[in-house]
């Protein structure tokens, strides 16, 4: 061929091969791009707070109102008015309905109204579907499901933990606690003991609930406020009112073991469903702190809006919720990075918490 450059048939060969090697090579560069984009974009979406499976049920004390709030939108969905003041929610195991204790229009231990009732809301509805009349004034409060289906409602002026059938809606028992103020509590994870925090009293509360009596009185301060208890179920704890201390009761002997020093005075705490740390938020230092239960040491703090309140950690114990309520808040934390997300905006007033599966 005239002009032309003759290769020998091996050399045709091995310019076809290096060509092929070099598209293979280009397919593998485009492969391994694409591969570390998707991964990217899996660590990204894992990295952020993950979708919520269900709704925040949420008393606004000030508003008189209960409120239903989607957390992952952060958009308040609805607003039911109830009774003044609900202060605390729970809701049914079936997510059908919300019970709000109507404690009267004052604090604890304060001159004021005392409130005898409880509003039923009907979250499909999205109305109140009953108010129950507990018969005398009670100043009710905390609302809790107990493992049997019962409500269980504290019932300060009762000094008792009232015990309710959420079908015929009629109390059926009072557990006595033994001492006025009787504010909030816990149970334990087979029902059968509740522990309550009596607020000037300074005391803990032990109670059978089973047999409806008063197994023994735990001496803590002179004023605490609020309970939880872990998730194994081997203690409890409350808060000093008057110093920057949480007390440790442990529930085989219900003798207080331990304080766990904090950098200031804690109102209310809440233990992570792993057992490895307790939330627990400081009003006057508007923080949340992460306390690891191993060592009874401070871990971690958070800046939060102005006095958080109540803490609720999700199901799921992907998120913890912290209301603000005068800055009518509500505080998102993230508990598998232990960063804060984006603030939920309601309005002043925002308290107790309660979580609606969808």
């Amino acid at each position: 061929m005239t002009g032309g450059i003759i290769l020998p048939l091996g050399t045709q060969y091995a310019d076809r091969y290096r060509v092929s090697r070099c598209c293979m090579s280009l397919r593998f560069a485009l492969f391994a791009a694409a591969s570390t984009v998707l991964a990217f974009l899996v660590t990204s979406a894992t990295n952020s707070a993950p979708p919520s499976p269900g709704m925040l049920v949420v008393a606004n004390q000030k508003e008189h109102t209960l409120l239903i709030v989607d957390p992952e939108s952060r958009r308040e969905l609805a607003k039911i008015s109830v009774g003044v003041n609900g202060h605390e929610v729970a809701v049914s195991p079936d997510a059908h309905f919300a019970y709000v204790p109507i404690y009267g229009n004052s604090g604890v231990g304060k001159p004021g109204t005392d409130g005898a009732t409880i509003d039923i809301i009907d979250l499909q509805q999205r109305k109140i579907a009953a108010t129950m009349d507990l018969g005398k004034p009670l100043r009710p409060h905390q609302p809790q499901f107990g493992p049997d289906g019962l409500l269980y409602v504290s019932a300060e002026l009762a000094n008792a933990v009232d015990i309710i059938d959420p079908a015929s809606r009629k109390v059926i028992a009072e557990a006595p606690t033994g001492q006025p103020e009787s504010h909030m509590f816990v149970l334990s994870k087979d029902g059968r003991r509740a522990y309550t925090s009596n607020v000037h009293a300074g005391t803990v509360s032990v109670v059978d609930i089973a047999n409806r009596q008063l197994i023994t009185t735990i001496p803590v301060a002179k004023t605490v406020q609020r309970i939880s208890i872990s998730s194994d179920g081997a203690h409890v704890f409350t808060h000093d009112q008057d110093a920057p201390r949480i007390a440790v009761i442990d529930t085989a002997t219900n003798i207080l073991s331990n304080w766990i020093d904090i950098p200031d005075y804690a109102y209310a705490s809440e233990p992570t469903p792993d057992g490895h740390f307790l939330l627990a938020v400081l009003p006057r230092a508007n923080k949340t702190i992460a306390i690891d239960l191993q060592t009874l040491k401070v871990a971690k703090s958070f800046d939060v809006p102005q006095q958080p309140g109540e803490v609720l950690i999700r199901p799921d114990a992907a998120i913890a919720y912290i209301t603000c309520m005068p800055a009518g808040k509500i505080a998102v934390l993230d508990l598998r990075t232990w960063q804060l997300q984006p603030n939920i905006d309601l309005t002043p007033g925002v308290d107790g918490m309660a979580w609606s599966a969808k």
